[in-house]
């Protein structure tokens, strides 16, 4: 837990532990993406220009996205937090201060994702495809940095499960570090430890999802089933979570993200019942083929 990992020497900045993660993470999914782009492109020299540039978009719509979603959240609350992007619209743009839906930035990466790939000619399911399961294994190094400031975190353990390793239970220091998000009321206190929970799901999503590109009965089988199996994890996972910031419905049973895995697992469930018969040949792996 090292929410200020250090001051950067001559400009006297911080450098935070959420935000390093998360570039680090945008690297390593960038990365795995031109990767699997080269590895399972139709036409490595044209389409090379669009994996390339196709990352971008995504990190531009992810960041629209689960800021605009985390806005709407709190305005719908009612919280004071929501009120005061009311009377200052302009508070909106305050990243820095936090306030990120992770669902909000899927649905803005996609949404600008599938534009840039268009818009560079990528076969959109097939880039879809690629794109999700190199960005989980993305997202895996990002949700780092929420164990590392203390973000999403869990709700106290029964007691008799104090004992529980990591990754299942996490002490909270006491005192807290600096710029922690536990909260002060959390202190000493054992936790689920959710953030790292996530960080697994995420990694075992992502290594499934590029183990099931070659293996695929379709383009775009890949994201209906990685958007099912997220949905379920996350919808786990949240009901451990012990931060209220997140939002919660129906006096607490259900959180923001638990509506949305609800929905969005029903709606690629469906879909994957639709196209249960589909059937199209196979990517080439261009690896293999030069080999």
């Amino acid at each position: 837990m090292f929410p200020i990992l250090f001051e950067i020497p001559l400009i006297g900045v911080p450098l935070r532990a959420f935000g390093l993660m998360v570039v680090l993470g945008f690297l390593v999914g960038t990365h795995l993406y031109g990767k699997l782009g080269d590895r399972y492109a139709v036409d490595r020299e044209a389409e090379a220009p669009g994996f390339a540039a196709v990352p971008m978009w995504i990190l531009v719509g992810i960041l629209l996205g689960a800021r605009a979603m985390y806005v709407v959240v709190e305005i719908f609350r009612g919280s004071a937090t929501g009120q005061r992007y009311l009377d200052d619209p302009m508070t909106i743009l305050y990243y820095w201060e936090g306030g990120l839906v992770m669902y909000g930035g899927t649905f803005g990466g996609i949404a600008l994702g599938l534009y840039a790939a268009r818009k560079y000619r990528l076969h959109l399911p097939h880039a879809l495809d690629l794109g999700l399961a190199a960005g989980f294994c993305g997202l895996a190094v990002g949700r780092v940095g929420c164990l590392l400031v203390g973000d999403d975190f869990g709700k106290i353990v029964p007691e008799g499960s104090e004992s529980l390793p990591f990754p299942l239970t996490i002490r909270v220091p006491d005192p807290l570090p600096e710029a922690s998000l536990f909260g002060a009321e959390n202190a000493g206190q054992v936790l689920w430890a959710t953030q790292p929970w996530m960080s697994i799901n995420a990694l075992a999503l992502g290594l499934f999802g590029m183990w099931m590109i070659r293996r695929r009965q379709y383009a775009g089988q890949v994201t209906l089933v990685l958007l099912v199996l997220y949905s379920i994890g996350r919808f786990t996972i949240e009901g451990f979570r012990g931060d209220k910031i997140r939002g919660l419905w129906f006096d607490g049973m259900f959180s923001t993200s638990q509506l949305v895995s609800l929905v969005l697992g029903s709606l690629a469930l469906i879909l994957l019942l639709v196209f249960i018969k589909r059937r199209e040949p196979a990517p080439v792996d261009n690896f293999a083929a030069s080999a």
